[in-house]
């Protein structure tokens, strides 16, 4: 017992004798990773004094200024728009291989299912030649500008871990979207509309929520901003009952000394955010309805999008998608839910549910690029297309007796294709194998697709970064490269 006090009367004693310089020699681990935050955290700040949306130039050569991506939420069934596979047709009711099988695991098959060959009429298109199947005539008229790519592939086979992978480089929530690292990095391009805009049609949120679309660790003046294209475009930012423009000013004059205060006291940005963000709201009260108004557009272009003034539909999202980024807003991006063609009922089978839901998209998709292109604005944005992951060469499970057509989720290969924005039209890139269960040549993960969208705005992929909680992130995470072959 006397050995054991003394050993800790001499430990105390060695305690005292330490020097301050010692104690912090001693711990690099934590005063110094904690200097070492606060340093890296006063460089995320510097975005701006007042505006952390203020413009912002790449910081390489950029192709696009901008991106509008369409995602069709549940995923749409490749095999039957873009991806022409006569080999599966020919053996259209066989069993599948058990090489297909093997160690697989699917959301809704079991057994051996049978193999499926699309249902619908498929032509060549465009001046290469491109098989699209009657589902989507319009996109026929615009083959020349599509870049499409039938090998992508995914880690993911259910919808909201794909869906975020997609959007935020991870299968989990809390990180950045795609949108807010482009408004992190990029800004916007109009004092008095966000960055970054939301339109979400046939009335369900994307799979992922709210975190397909939002800031994550990142300041969250980056977060996507939802509007509507009936009602009130933006859900709170009108005056209060009561309160017209001019006591809205003298009061937001009052809040922003008070947060001004605070933040050179304590230099946390999310001070700095809810300054710009009250700020950009009072001047999206003006900005917003205008834009937001598509009845100010002639009849010809309502006609050609198919877009009815409103009203809450896809087409009226994708004439206000051009007219947003026509208007400065850096990146668009649109959810339409419907996509998940399972079969389970009419709506969701490849004949007749498939033609109804394509034909709500692939008119005003083709007149957005048109439109783009006439008014000289689509060299300059990216327009990306897909969902999260394929379908099945398979039928699915649990309609495998019926007379409706589905097919399950499949990660291995699916098709996305873009336009604009520096790709190459009139082109396909990578192959699918002879059934469409695997990439055969040119694969391209999420990630190589995240990669090459933000090399077309002047980025280097692994440099976009941001430090939360001792580690720089980035929208590839440790992953993704730029796939030039797509690029012009």
């Amino acid at each position: 017992m006397n050995n054991r006090i003394d050993s800790r009367a001499n430990a105390f004693s060695r305690l005292q004798s330490q020097t301050r310089r010692h104690f912090l020699t001693q711990s690099t681990a934590g005063i110094g990773a904690m200097a070492l935050s606060q340093f890296a955290e006063a460089q995320n700040r510097d975005q701006g004094t007042l505006n952390p949306l203020s413009p912002r130039p790449s910081p390489l050569a950029a192709k696009a200024k901008r991106v509008i991506y369409l995602h069709m939420t549940g995923s749409p069934p490749n095999l039957d728009l873009f991806d022409y596979k006569p080999d599966l047709v020919k053996r259209d009711g066989e069993d599948c291989p058990d090489e297909f099988l093997a160690g697989r695991e699917f959301a809704f098959t079991k057994g051996v299912p049978k193999l499926m060959g699309s249902p619908r009429s498929w032509s060549q298109v465009g001046e290469n030649g491109i098989w699209m199947s009657d589902a989507i005539p319009h996109f026929h008229e615009v083959a020349d500008e599509m870049c499409i790519v039938h090998s992508m592939y995914t880690d993911q086979f259910n919808h909201a871990p794909a869906e975020l992978l997609v959007y935020t480089g991870s299968p989990r929530s809390g990180r950045p979207s795609m949108g807010s690292w482009v408004t992190y990095g990029l800004g916007s391009e109009n004092e008095n509309l966000p960055g970054f805009v939301v339109l979400i049609s046939s009335g369900v949120q994307p799979n992922g929520g709210k975190n397909s679309f939002g800031s994550g660790f990142l300041p969250s003046v980056y977060q996507g901003v939802q509007c509507r294209s009936k009602g009130d475009p933006v859900l709170y930012a009108s005056n209060p009952s009561g309160m017209d423009r001019s006591m809205r000013r003298k009061t937001l004059d009052a809040l922003s000394d008070l947060n001004q205060s605070q933040a050179e006291e304590m230099g946390h940005p999310e001070t700095m955010t809810r300054i710009s963000q009250y700020e950009l709201a009072f001047r999206m009260q003006m900005a917003v309805p205008d834009v937001m108004d598509i009845s100010q557009e002639s009849k010809e272009t309502l006609d050609a999008y198919g877009a009815v003034p409103g009203a809450a539909s896809l087409a009226n999202n994708c004439l206000l998608a051009r007219r947003l980024t026509e208007a400065g807003v850096r990146f668009v991006q649109l959810f339409d839910w419907g996509w998940d063609f399972h079969g389970t009922g009419a709506d969701t089978g490849l004949k007749d549910g498939l033609t109804n839901k394509c034909a709500t998209m692939d008119r005003p998709i083709a007149a957005l690029i048109k439109d783009l292109k006439q008014r000289g604005l689509l060299d300059e944005t990216l327009i990306v297309w897909g969902g999260e992951f394929g379908r099945t060469p398979f039928r699915e499970g649990r309609t495998a007796g019926g007379k409706i057509l589905g097919r399950d989720h499949y990660p291995d290969v699916f098709t996305m294709w873009m336009a604009g924005g520096g790709v190459k039209g009139g082109f396909e890139y990578g192959r699918s194998d002879d059934l469409g269960f695997k990439v055969a040549e040119k694969p391209i993960h999420v990630h190589d697709l995240q990669a090459t969208l933000l090399h077309q705005l002047g980025f280097n992929h692994e440099q976009l970064t941001y430090r939360f909680q001792g580690r720089d992130y980035r929208l590839t995470d440790v992953h993704g490269k730029v796939i030039k072959d797509l690029l012009t």
